[in-house]
């Protein structure tokens, strides 16, 4: 979809985040769904539940049975109630406060089992390492602390505070302060090491897969591309026959019009338009060869000359400007076709909706050269915006680029301040396909650019409503300009 497409509000929403690449935020886990929540509590009630019960009756450890019991049975009922609350919901997405719940409810249950059973003496006081282990890989890193924080306050109580290890009868067994203390600094250590090294594989494994997707999506838009060259060298062919009939019928109405009318003026018109679409699909159906002329570089002022250029001519001000630090001169840049066609697509979706204003400046800095390209036309509408660079969307009515045409038809037969003259071409229609912006940002991107959007000319001026469009190109000085 281009641009222009986009702005079919009369007040479009400011909208600047670059339409390309991916930051470098935290990670942000989702956790588990309340069904795998479920699951896992399930095993872990069986599991203590076999625990204390072979204990019981077939060590015949003088344990207490029914305190045991009832911390167990707890869980079963908040497990349960949890499964009440899925088939009412009826459903189960990831939700990293739930998670954060259930796995605190699960230490303080573990920690209460521990204290009744022998502490940090009950060899099975390592579990305390599991819910912590499982929040620093699903959930975010402040989740993730508190409820390690809750596992060592947890490990600090059962080292003060917890029932004599149950054992055999008549035998007593005490474990040494020393040896406890040993204990509680493994538990600290084996807690604070295997949170963090689950949290650094899952945070690892969450940037490979967003480097994957992002890849993918890379690659999706270079196919298309590729598939639309295709496209354009069969338009290139087929097109070749009807522009001749064109030329040859639009000579024939300028040889049998008058040398001064109006007809003659139009059949020279549609002549130079035919030759310019005859230029234009001779560069689509050739094969580059790699001359050195197209990638000869220019200053940067020229280069957004000759964008601009195609484009002068109606009663439209376009302004050219190019703004570097004091005392440094406008850098020299790659004159890349890439470069050239995404730009000048951009200008003329700018110049399809501006009122009377469209401006093409460089702002260059120490690392950056950031092209700007503004209009004080409608602006872009906020429910478009989302959509941006993606191929065949667009929000304009098909009906609409033949009522443009229409239109411009109509100009072209009456005198009009909005006459082209002989150097200057109509300017084209869209034609609603939305192609335009994603051609135009895939081109430029590949250069190395990122491109944003933003609010234009009315906006940046003024305190007026906001108006206008502006899509910015921005690169590493190195990726465009030529080395001295």
């Amino acid at each position: 979809m281009t641009p222009t497409e986009a702005r079919n509000a009369p007040h479009g929403a400011s909208y600047s985040e670059p339409l390309n690449g991916w930051s470098d935020a935290p990670r942000r886990g989702r956790g588990f769904s309340l069904r795998t929540l479920i699951v896992l509590r399930w095993l872990t009630i069986v599991g203590q539940s076999a625990a204390i019960l072979t204990a019981y009756q077939g060590l015949h450890f003088p344990l207490p049975l029914w305190p045991c019991l009832i911390v167990i049975a707890i869980s079963a009922a908040v497990n349960v109630g949890a499964m009440a609350r899925v088939r009412r919901l009826e459903a189960s997405l990831p939700d990293g406060r739930q998670t954060a719940i259930h796995l605190g409810f699960d230490i303080f249950q573990l920690g209460v089992l521990l204290g009744l059973t022998g502490g940090l003496e009950n060899p099975f006081c390592l579990l305390l390492v599991a819910p912590v282990t499982i929040a620093a890989a699903a959930l975010p890193a402040r989740q993730a602390l508190a409820l390690g924080a809750l596992a060592l306050i947890a490990v600090g109580v059962l080292f003060f505070w917890s029932e004599p290890l149950p054992w055999r009868p008549y035998e007593h067994f005490h474990l040494p302060t020393l040896y406890r203390l040993g204990m509680a600094m493994a538990l600290v250590t084996g807690v604070v090491f295997t949170a963090g090294y689950a949290w650094r594989v899952a945070a690892d494994a969450e940037k490979l897969e967003l480097a994957l997707a992002t890849t993918q999506d890379v690659l999706q838009r270079e196919q298309r591309l590729a598939a639309l060259g295709g496209l354009a060298a069969a338009a290139a062919h087929e097109l070749g026959t009807p522009l001749a009939t064109i030329q040859v019928v639009a000579k024939e109405l300028q040889r049998a019009s008058a040398p001064d009318s109006d007809a003659a003026e139009d059949a020279a018109l549609i002549l130079q338009q035919a030759e310019r679409c005859r230029g234009i699909l001779t560069q689509l159906s050739q094969q580059p060869e790699g001359d050195d002329a197209l990638y000869a570089d220019v200053s940067l002022k020229a280069l957004l000359e000759e964008v601009v250029e195609p484009h002068r001519g109606f009663d439209l001000a376009f302004e050219v400007l190019v703004k570097t630090p004091p005392g440094q001169p406008a850098p020299r840049v790659r004159r890349l076709p890439e470069v050239i066609h995404g730009l000048s697509t951009l200008v003329e979706n700018a110049a399809d909706f501006a009122a009377t204003t469209v401006r093409v400046q460089a702002v260059v800095d120490a690392g950056w050269i950031e092209i700007d390209i503004l209009d004080d036309g409608p602006g872009f509408a906020s429910d478009i915006l989302p959509r941006l660079g993606e191929p065949y969307v667009t929000s304009r009515p098909q009906g609409k680029a033949r009522q443009a045409l229409a239109a411009q038809i109509a100009a072209a037969a009456r005198p009009s301040k909005r006459r082209p003259t002989a150097e200057a071409p109509i300017a084209p229609s869209q034609g609603g396909m939305g192609l335009g912006f994603f051609i135009a940002r895939t081109l430029l991107e590949r250069t190395g650019g990122s491109v944003s959007v933003g609010q234009g000319l009315a906006q940046s001026e003024a305190k007026a409503a906001p108006r206008g469009a502006r899509v910015a190109v921005r690169w590493a000085r190195p990726a465009l300009e030529v080395a001295a």
